[in-house]
């Protein structure tokens, strides 16, 4: 006769708090790593400074927002989403050097939770995010970006933008696994691009020619920018079509369905390392 032993709650408590010990551990490798070489996060830093001046103040003269309002206002929303999307490139190329380097494998041999790599550096990943996108606030505060929404709404804006970001950390880190190299890396810093300025991020969909415009509209980025827009009390776009009007629905959709996609083809990327 066969007789089922049930688990004691304790041990997956346990097990949870292995997992929880030893992501936390890595993540703070993570940041060890980034204190002793700051150059990389000081270079992403200004690189996105760079961006916000060049379009603030070079191009922002030309620019004209439909329905009225400052262009510097219209750019900033556009440019915090736009920094979670230079992100990706930072998230594959952390991962790739890990996997080249041996250091990965190292991990896998090692008595941790399998899980503690990938969510430690996910952690990591969005710490520095939280990082650049207050960075990139007290910079439009500077330029003369203001939020005219309440608190609670600016709150809720910051977390889509951050939203974002998680869900593009697992789409650098399956592209870190996947990808062999820094030529396959440097192809990843070049679709970024696209992804971005391909958006209403910069300026409206409306300006674009009609089957380009409707391309901008189903970015997903640029469903994050518009509901931030929104919620900060900034000029926007607006648009008739379904997508312009679901902004907020589509803000958290996206990135719940990037997750879905890329966050178990990452983890089954990562399993098939040994194979």
């Amino acid at each position: 006769m066969t007789m089922t032993v049930p688990v004691a709650p304790h041990e997956n408590r346990a097990g949870l708090r292995w997992t929880l010990t030893d992501a936390w551990t890595l993540t703070r490798r993570n940041l060890a790593h980034w204190s002793r070489n700051p150059a990389v996060l000081l270079t992403s830093l200004a690189f996105n400074v760079l961006i916000v001046l060049m379009f603030g103040f070079l191009f922002g003269g030309a620019m004209v927002v439909p329905g009225g309002g400052g262009y510097r206002e219209f750019l900033m929303p556009g440019m915090f989403a736009m920094t979670m999307v230079f992100g990706i490139s930072m998230t594959t190329t952390a991962v790739a050097t890990d996997l080249e380097r041996g250091v990965t494998d190292r991990f896998r041999s090692m008595p941790m939770a399998p899980a503690a790599a990938l969510i430690g550096r996910a952690v990591a990943d969005l710490l520095f995010a939280v990082v650049t996108l207050v960075t990139m606030m007290l910079l439009g505060l500077a330029i003369g970006w203001r939020a005219t929404g309440s608190p609670g709404a600016a709150l809720g804006a910051a977390g889509l933008i951050l939203w974002l970001r998680f869900a593009l950390v697992w789409v650098g880190i399956y592209l870190g696994l996947v990808l062999r190299g820094q030529e396959a890396v440097a192809g990843v810093q070049i679709l970024e691009f696209p992804l971005g300025f391909l958006s209403g991020a910069f300026v409206a969909p409306a300006t674009m020619p009609a089957w380009l415009g409707a391309v901008a509209e189903w970015n997903p980025l640029s469903s994050t920018v518009q509901a931030t827009r929104e919620l900060f009390g900034n000029p926007g776009w607006g648009g008739e079509s379904w997508i312009a009007g679901h902004a907020p629905l589509m803000a958290v959709v996206w990135p719940l369905a990037l997750v879905a996609v890329f966050l178990p083809l990452a983890v089954r990327q990562y399993r098939s390392l040994s194979d």
